[in-house]
Formats: structure tokens, sequence, C-alpha cells
């Protein structure tokens, strides 16, 4: 965010650009990141896991979802997260295995929306080729825009650090006494990941992975556009 913010000052982004960016990561906020806890809870339950539901966060509500600090980092950088859905794994048969799905299930939702952003982005701009109006271009940028921080958030997620998604399906692999040794030190891992990110340690890497990853969707998805 911060290298859009000075493109816009230097001139090499515009006003209608930089506006569709910041309304493409709201529309991430309070939709993406709902429905990445969803996919959590609704794994969870599934698995017989009825804290989720319990705790009110069976919902789409933004409201029950958003992390501050989590979204100010999706505002900053384009990496954040949203409030972590509780589980209790002793409630599931399978305790490691049924931790390792509910964890994968929000960045799946994540790069499963990311496909839906790139889809319409494909269509509208096929559209284009033979009915331009400028705000199929608006239209295009958006969902690029709103793909590309999906995938931001799923490879973000992923990291097998605390208390992000990967370190939960970790569990699967790390035997439980290193593992609640490495969770004893969440808050302390919160604050360096803050720090790396907000210094482009690690969202320089990062933004380089998902960028890899973005066009590998996007490859895949316009493949039947070019058909035609």
């Amino acid at each position: 965010m911060l290298s859009y913010i000075t493109d816009f000052f230097r001139g090499e982004l515009g006003l209608t650009e930089l506006i569709i960016y910041l309304g493409s990561m709201a529309f991430v906020v309070f939709c993406a990141t709902p429905l990445h806890e969803f996919a959590h809870a609704l794994v969870a339950v599934k698995l017989g896991d009825e804290t989720p539901r319990l705790q009110g966060r069976l919902t789409v509500n933004p409201l029950s979802h958003i992390d501050p600090i989590g979204t100010v980092l999706i505002f900053l950088c384009g990496f954040g997260y949203a409030k972590p859905v509780s589980v209790n794994m002793r409630n599931f048969k399978n305790p490691k295995g049924g931790m390792a799905l509910v964890a994968a299930a929000g960045p799946a939702c994540n790069l499963l929306q990311a496909l839906v952003c790139l889809i319409v982005y494909n269509i509208v701009l096929f559209i284009s080729r033979n009915v331009y109006f400028e705000i199929f271009a608006y239209i295009c940028i958006f969902f690029l825009f709103a793909a590309q921080i999906n995938v931001n958030l799923a490879v973000f997620n992923l990291l097998p650090v605390p208390p992000l998604d990967g370190s939960r399906i970790a569990t699967v692999l790390v035997p439980n006494k290193y593992y609640y040794k490495i969770m004893q030190y969440e808050r302390i891992i919160m604050i360096v990941m803050f720090v790396l990110l907000s210094t482009g340690v690690l969202s320089r890497p990062l933004s380089i992975l998902s960028s890899h990853v973005l066009r590998g969707l996007n490859f895949i998805v316009s493949l039947p556009f070019g058909l035609f």
C-alpha cells in the first residue's frame, strides 16, 4: 500500500487507480477476510467442534471477524489477518488432522475468491476487446487488485508462525512438545512479524511469491478466453 501512495505522489499512479485500490482493499477487509474466518468456523463445526458456533463466529458478518491490527496491516502492507477463530481440537476425531484441515480452509477460501475475481477480470477484459467502455478498465483494475490481495492473504497466512494458519497446519508435522513451546512466544512473534512487514523485510519476498502465484492462477483462468 505504501508503494501505491508513493507512486501516486510521484505521478506514476492516477487518483482513480488509487481510489479503486483502496476500494478493493476495503472489499477484501469486509468480504474476503470474513469469508476466510467463516471457512475456518464451518470446517471446525463440520468436524465436530461447536466452539465457533457458540462464540458467534459461524457467520459472514465482518464485525465478528475483523482484527484491528490485521486490518491496518492489510491497508499498509497488503498482507494481514482477521481475528482467529477459536477451535477446540480435542473435539475432533483426529485432533491434529482436524486442526490442519480447519487451518487450511482459510487460505483455500482466499485462493477460491482470487479465482472468482480473476474469472470476472478475464470476462470483462474479453468483452472489452469488442465493446469498449471506460468503466470496463476500472472494473478490471478493481478485480485484479482484489485477486492480488486475496492471494497475498493466502500466502501470508500459510507462513508457519503463530498465530497464522500455517502454524496450525504445522501441528501435523511438528511434535507437540515443540509446537506448544513455540506457541508460548506467540505475542513476541507477532510483534517481530509486524516490524518485519512494516519495514519491508518480510513484505518484499512475500510480494514476489504472491505475484508468481497470481500469475499462475491468472494463466490457468485466462486459457479458455484465449481460445476465442
